[in-house]
């Protein structure tokens, strides 16, 4: 009796050493989440893009605790080789939290809340801005051809170069339908570096302009009207979608929400998509990227040259947009300060915020944020526009060019 107590305790704690997790962890794993522990600490402590940031870090720190992976996204079915987690009980919770990124459909949200949260008065007031937020794309085809010369295919290289337009859920949604095995990478480079606007704009700010016209003061904006700013999301959707249905799903939903927020009658739902829905598609999406962040994939060459051209690609952007203000500044004859330029990349408002900031570092009487949110929003529109005509361009060469499509059609049908 007593002896087979003992076994049976013996076979009980056995069974649990096995089961935990340093036995089925290796040295990837810990690596990775020491990578979730620094970009934790620039959520928390440098406030580096935190809404996104943690969720994400958070996300890869729980996907990397050895042990933890078939708990979190459950566990296939005897015999399956497709992981198609096709009974519900083998489905875990991120199987279901990241069902809203396998079929592109948190992205959407994502610019149905911004676009109920921008004001795209100062866009419409100064419409030349959309020249300077399309020069911001420069970065996208910059990064595309390097990507390419790296040997990416055209397809992965499309989705690498999103990164240039400084718009996680864009460079998501493209990634998500032309090279969905680069995700994490993409994802994180993207936030990461909306996170390190300051860092990254600031010098080249001062490097491209000179102080004369870093403290170029511009005229005050006109007065846009309630019917103008109702119009515009209506003829931006309209006209976009009829030359470039690809990028109507992301735009439309830009334009729905800006719609929701200038109509002026449906506060409620305006209330609602800025607060409630963007928060919580904002943790959805933000776990749901971090928990693919493997060490397998993330500690690979192909990671680390992504991060690089993801840097290059944002450099390029805010280069190409300080460059057009420039030359807008010679041809208006200084009335244009070109420190606007770097607002062009879609990071709203944060980049508005840098020109503002760099703007008052030389003249504290000078308020830039009004004139710098012109090419900001129109850096958004730019970007969406952008990633429909990769997603036009080179759909047919994804990883699954026939399934692409499909889910194009269906995002662009909920639309």
């Amino acid at each position: 009796m007593h002896s087979l107590l003992a076994v049976d305790i013996g076979g009980i704690f056995s069974g649990l050493y096995e089961q935990m997790g340093f036995m089925n962890g290796d040295w990837q794993n810990y690596v990775m989440l020491l990578i979730s522990f620094v970009l934790m600490y620039l959520a928390i402590v440098r406030k580096f893009e935190p809404l996104l940031l943690l969720p994400i870090a958070f996300g890869m720190f729980l996907i990397n605790i050895p042990g933890a992976s078939e708990q979190l996204w459950g566990t296939y079915p005897e015999g399956d080789t497709t992981h198609s987690y096709d009974s519900v009980e083998n489905r875990g919770l991120l199987w279901y939290l990241y069902f809203g990124v396998d079929k592109v459909i948190y992205p959407p949200l994502i610019f149905l809340g911004i676009g109920a949260m921008t004001d795209f008065g100062p866009l419409i007031a100064n419409p030349k801005s959309m020249i300077i937020g399309a020069g911001a794309q420069l970065g996208i085809f910059i990064a595309f051809v390097l990507a390419i010369l790296l040997g990416f295919s055209v397809a992965a290289a499309a989705a690498i170069a999103m990164i240039g337009g400084a718009d996680g859920p864009t460079a998501i949604y493209v990634t998500k339908i032309l090279s969905e095995s680069y995700l994490p990478a993409i994802a994180i480079a993207a936030y990461s570096y909306m996170a390190l606007i300051p860092i990254i704009q600031k010098p080249l700010m001062r490097l491209l302009t000179t102080k004369k016209e870093r403290v170029i003061k511009m005229e005050q904006l006109r007065t846009v009207s309630k019917l103008e700013k109702v119009l515009f999301p209506l003829i931006v959707t309209l006209v976009v979608g009829i030359i470039l249905p690809s990028a109507i799903a992301l735009l439309g939903m830009l334009m729905l929400g800006n719609l929701f927020r200038e109509s002026g009658v449906v506060e409620r739902l305006s209330s609602q998509v800025q607060n409630g829905l963007m928060n919580t598609i904002t943790v959805f999406l933000g776990i749901s990227v971090g928990c693919k962040a493997t060490g397998e994939m993330f500690l690979a060459l192909s990671t680390l040259e992504i991060i690089g051209l993801g840097l290059l690609s944002f450099v390029f952007g805010t280069i190409g947009g300080l460059l057009i203000a420039k030359l807008m500044c010679k041809l208006t004859k200084g009335k244009i300060n070109p420190l606007i330029g770097s607002a062009g990349v879609s990071a709203v408002p944060m980049a508005a915020r840098i020109s503002e900031d760099v703007g008052r570092e030389y003249d504290p009487q000078n308020h830039l944020l009004m004139h710098a949110m012109g090419p900001n929003v129109a850096g958004v529109i730019a970007s969406a526009v952008a990633a429909g005509f990769l997603l036009a361009c080179f759909t047919a060469f994804s990883d699954n060019g026939a399934a692409a499509s499909a889910v194009i059609e269906a995002v662009g049908a909920f639309a």
